[in-house]
């Protein structure tokens, strides 16, 4: 199974449509996770034409996304458990807030959003993984977006860009 891991797209305020690399990759996935901050629900329109999705909202979606999605949700995938969240809130990291929030269940992976940077990395365990902003790299090097890639084991990864023209 492979699963594109996607955040912060912020449309339109950050970009008008999605960028032409992560289109060409999202089209040969056999699901699409969104870590919140869709910012519309066009953006949820627009992505679920390219593979089936799920997601969570985060702190700047709009009332119809948060009624429709919620802020968390735990998916399983070939005996492995994810957890998404989009990371808002007050005090603390936004990883601590993720890893927080799924305290009390048993997940493999935490797939978050909200700080726009790239993160892979193990606590407790626990796989944190981030995949940064398609869209706003804010203070990053890079455009970026994550893989995970279910099967015997499994892998996740980021995908960097430097363009993210639709053109």
């Amino acid at each position: 199974m492979k699963i594109a891991v996607i955040a912060d797209t912020h449309m339109p305020k950050r970009a008008k449509q999605l960028p032409k690399k992560l289109i060409e990759d999202l089209i040969n996935v056999d699901l699409i996770l969104h870590a919140g901050d869709w910012q519309t629900e066009e953006v949820w329109e627009e992505v679920s034409v390219l593979a089936p999705v799920e997601g969570v909202a985060g702190n700047v979606d709009n009332d119809k996304l948060h009624n429709q999605l919620g802020k968390k949700k735990i998916f399983d995938f070939h005996n492995v458990s994810i957890g998404l969240i989009h990371g808002d809130g007050k005090s603390k990291t936004t990883e601590k807030r993720a890893l927080d929030a799924f305290a009390f269940d048993d997940v493999d992976i935490i797939v978050f959003g909200h700080s726009h940077i790239p993160v892979l990395k193990v606590v407790d365990d626990i796989l944190l993984f981030n995949p940064g902003s398609p869209t706003d790299k804010r203070r990053q090097e890079q455009y970026s977006y994550g893989l995970i890639e279910i099967e015997e084991k499994v892998v996740l990864k980021h995908m960097f860009f430097s363009n993210k023209s639709s053109i």
